[in-house]
């Protein structure tokens, strides 16, 4: 469950083709469009080229649209 800080540290990874790597442990990573904490065992989408996460495939498709329109 998408959800707002309760105590908990945010994460920092490295996202690669179907998983990522923990680089600094944490319990969620902020989605980069929305700013929503995400947590780790919820995190499904994000961009390997743009290194950043996202909350859910409706943002992710449209960031992705974004960004091959410019």
């Amino acid at each position: 469950m998408l959800q707002k800080n309760s105590g908990s540290h945010e994460a920092r990874l490295r996202y690669g083709d179907g998983e990522f790597t923990v680089m600094k442990p944490g319990d969620f990573v902020r989605c980069a469009v929305s700013g929503v904490e995400i947590p780790l065992g919820e995190l499904k989408y994000w961009s390997v080229d743009r290194q950043e996460p996202y909350a859910d495939a409706k943002i992710s498709f449209r960031r992705n649209q974004d960004s091959r329109a410019k």
